[in-house]
């Protein structure tokens, strides 16, 4: 079941091929609003099957059309049905017995306004179909400039040519109505086919175009829903969800849908959690709501001079309601102790930064103990160092002049012997 000519039926009619590209289609028809047959194990009489198929065109749009002639379809085979003034080509989505009850929950009759099935699409059709559908993206750039210039305030999404490139649809979506008389004798001189202009909601336009969601799964709206439902804040208010309009709004620019899907759950659950007008009051004071766990039926309370929660059971805060309508007061949140042996695997949001103050607490005392129990080294007396020194300046000052003299004393030998030698010897 797929959009593209590769996914159509294998060589010998009735094995369907596909393209095996495991959910990566290039052209996005993969995956959008597929069903699964589940009574195609059941025994079903051939005589008794029912003629009325189920075809998907693009985009995820699909129309009942009545097999008449009795061919042999398979689920994700290409057909070329009847539209009005022309011819379309689609992939069967859905037979049997499965249609009909489709059509009893769309309340569509089975009668003699369905159109027929003319033949399974051949080689040449789908070729055809192909050369048409190459034409889609220049004409919705095309459009969108002739919109801009006509100062619309519209937003065109998707076009889709029919097969017998008759007619186009542009689908596009607006916030008020759109008087788009000129726009459609522009563009039906401009591309030389018929005009259908199809308003959707953004919801719709979401589903056509596809895309990934935040939780990392293709959308919703393109994949299998097609009932829209409204959304409304009070389901996150519910579920106890930050009412952060960037993370509640998906693709669409509207809450997400997924909202609504377990919020009758919510619902059930938020049955049995009491409605509090106001703070507890005990004798040890005030103690106000703070967190509500509504599956595990816990609800958490803190004092106004505390920075703990305490975890109590809904059936004693019924209790301490109760005693506070009496005008009489407990000693405290917790009865005795057996509520605390049953809530002893409920720890305080708090126990995390308690374990991590006791952990630092413990390192900076056996930090300390290791810098008691290291040796002090003794240090020695200033004035003997000082005295060392200065008896070794004196004795290097003694030293250094006894060395002067000695010099002294050779020069001064030197130059005698000199003088001397340059005395004139006299004569005998």
């Amino acid at each position: 079941m797929a959009g593209c000519s590769s996914c159509g039926t294998g060589n010998d009619g009735t094995a369907v091929a596909g393209c095996k590209s495991n959910g990566g289609c290039s052209t996005g028809g993969c995956n959008k609003m597929n069903v699964f047959d589940w009574l195609s194990n059941m025994g079903v009489p051939s005589v008794d099957t029912f003629e009325v198929v189920e075809v998907r065109f693009k985009g995820g749009r699909k129309e009942f059309f009545r097999n008449s002639a009795g061919l042999d379809l398979t689920t994700g085979d290409a057909v070329v049905v009847d539209v009005p003034n022309g011819h379309h080509i689609g992939y069967i989505s859905m037979q049997g017995e499965l249609v009909r009850l489709q059509m009893q929950k769309k309340k569509i009759k089975n009668d003699g306004e369905i159109r027929k099935v003319y033949r399974i699409a051949t080689g040449k059709d789908i070729d055809k179909y192909n050369e048409v559908k190459d034409k889609e993206m220049p004409t919705l750039y095309k459009a969108r400039r002739i919109i801009t210039d006509l100062k619309l305030e519209m937003k065109l999404s998707d076009i889709e040519y029919q097969a017998d490139n008759t007619k186009a649809t542009f689908y596009y979506s607006a916030d008020d109505r759109v008087d788009f008389r000129e726009l459609i004798k522009i563009l039906a001189a401009e591309f030389k086919v018929r005009i259908e202009m199809r308003q959707i909601s953004l919801r719709q336009e979401a589903g056509r175009l596809g895309g990934l969601g935040s939780c990392g799964r293709e959308l919703c709206c393109s994949t299998w829903l097609s009932d829209f439902r409204s959304v409304s804040t009070s389901a996150a208010r519910y579920q106890n969800l930050s009412l952060n309009p960037s993370k509640l709004s998906g693709q669409c620019g509207r809450l997400k849908c997924c909202l609504n899907y377990e919020l009758d759950t919510y619902m059930d659950a938020l049955s049995d959690i009491p409605k509090l007008e106001g703070p507890l009051k005990t004798e040890k004071g005030d103690a106000k709501l703070q967190k509500t766990d509504i599956f595990r039926k816990i609800m958490w309370f803190g004092y106004e001079d505390e920075s703990l929660w305490h975890p109590i059971s809904i059936h004693r805060v019924k209790e301490i309601i109760a005693l506070n309508k009496s005008g009489k007061l407990p000693d405290s949140l917790m009865e005795d102790d057996v509520i605390s042996e049953k809530l002893s695997g409920v720890h305080s949001l708090n126990s995390d930064l308690e374990k991590m103050d006791r952990k630092y607490k413990d390192k900076s005392r056996s930090n300390k103990k290791r810098r008691n129990s290291k040796p002090k080294k003794k240090k020695e007396p200033q004035t003997a160092v000082k005295n060392s020194s200065k008896e070794v300046t004196k004795k290097s000052g003694t030293n250094t002049g006894k060395s002067k003299n000695n010099t002294r004393n050779r020069n001064n030998t030197t130059r005698k012997k000199s003088s001397n030698n340059n005395k004139p010897r006299g004569k005998k």
